[in-house]
C-alpha cells in the first residue's frame, strides 16, 4: 500500500497547522534531543522538523518520537534512502528543500507525507499536477520573500505553503498573513547558542513567543 498525494498533503496540512512556527532543528548531539523537544512541545510548538545535516539526526529523531505530544519530522530529505532511514528512526512526516520523482516515489512508498519544497510557480505547479497541494516556499527570503509568495499565491490560490528560509521574527507575520501561508518554518526558536548551553527554559520562551506569532490581527 502507498501514500497518495491527496492523503499525504492533507496529513502534512493537519501537522502545519498545529502552531504557526515548526521549528527547524540542528541537533548535534542526541543527548539534547529529548529536553529540546520536551522545551518547544511545551512552549506551544509540537510539530518539529529535525534536519538530517548531522551524525546526530536519525537517532535525535528517534528519541524525540517518544515525547508525548510531539510530531517529530525529518528535514532536508534529498534521497530515497534519507526516506528510509527518516522512517525507520520514527519521523511521522518529512521535509524536502525540493522535490524529484524518486523522493516523491520514496515518500509514498514509505507513507511517509511529505512537505516538498517549491521555489517558483512551474515547481509549484508540478507538484499540484502530482496532487501536491501543501508545500514548503524555500528558501522563502532568497526567492523574493512574502511578495513573491503573495504573487505565486494570486493565480494558484488551491496552495498552502509552508515558508522556510531565512524566516525571523522580524519578517515571519508578513508571510503568515497571506491568505496561502498556514505556517512557517524557523531556526530562532531555538538557537545554537542556547541548545549548547542547555538553557531549555530559555528555549521554552521563544517557543510560546512564536507560538502567538499570526494572532496579532
Amino acid at each position: 500500500m502507498t501514500l497518495t498525494a491527496k492523503d499525504a498533503s492533507r496529513r502534512t496540512r493537519e501537522i502545519c497547522a498545529l502552531a504557526p512556527i515548526v521549528p527547524v532543528l540542528v541537533i548535534e548531539d542526541v543527548a539534547h534531543a529529548r529536553p529540546l523537544a520536551e522545551a518547544l512541545v511545551a512552549g506551544g510548538l509540537p510539530a518539529l522538523e529535525v534536519t538530517l545535516r548531522t551524525p546526530a539526526a536519525l537517532d535525535a529523531i528517534a528519541v524525540m518520537a517518544e515525547v508525548a505530544g510531539g510530531h517529530v519530522g525529518a528535514g532536508t530529505l534529498i534521497t530515497p534512502e534519507d526516506v528510509r532511514a527518516a522512517k525507520r528512526a520514527g519521523a511521522t512526516f518529512g521535509v524536502s528543500p525540493g522535490a524529484t520523482d524518486a523522493l516523491i516515489a520514496a515518500c509514498e512508498e514509505e507513507e511517509l507525507p511529505l512537505l516538498a519544497g517549491a521555489a517558483t510557480a512551474t515547481e509549484a505547479m508540478r507538484l499540484l499536477e502530482r496532487g501536491y497541494d501543501m508545500l514548503k516556499f524555500f528558501p522563502a527570503e532568497a526567492s523574493g520573500g512574502a511578495p513573491a509568495l503573495k504573487a505565486i499565491g494570486a493565480p494558484l490560490p488551491q496552495i498552502t505553503f509552508c515558508p522556510t528560509g531565512g524566516v525571523s521574527p522580524d519578517n515571519v507575520e508578513s508571510y503568515l498573513s497571506l491568505p496561502n501561508v498556514l505556517c512557517a518554518g524557523g531556526s530562532w526558536v531555538a538557537p545554537k547558542k542556547l541548545i549548547d548551553a542547555q538553557d531549555w527554559v530559555g528555549i521554552e520562551a521563544l517557543a510560546r513567543a512564536a507560538a502567538q506569532s499570526g494572532k496579532a490581527g
